[in-house]
């Protein structure tokens, strides 16, 4: 019952972070390379400019991101995945394979 209970929190932890609308969609799309806030506003149809600053910096601090300043000029700012963002796309892409085959379009 115990090691159930862990790997609950360990659920718990990742879906309050992962859960958030847009959190996965944003990884999703910085999983090819770098992409600055204008590209990725653009690639994320629906998304706000304020909700995807707000995911942004939430990703960042999680360790999930890293924002890189290119000090120009002019002055350009990019997004990219760390390591450990790295290491959750194979989880993303199989949540994507498993939408695409059981839930309905939209």
């Amino acid at each position: 019952m115990a090691a159930c209970m862990r790997r609950d929190e360990a659920l718990t932890r990742a879906f309050t972070l992962l859960g958030k609308r847009w959190v996965g969609v944003v990884l999703a799309s910085l999983r090819m390379g770098p992409a600055g806030f204008r590209e990725l506003s653009r690639a994320i149809e629906g998304v706000s400019d304020s909700v995807l600053s707000d995911r942004l910096s939430a990703l960042t601090k999680e360790g999930l991101i890293v924002r890189k300043v290119d000090e120009g000029p002019p002055v350009a700012v990019s997004y990219e995945l760390t390591e450990a963002g790295q290491a959750l796309m194979p989880a993303l892409e199989q949540i994507s394979q498993w939408a695409h085959e059981h839930l309905p379009p939209r």
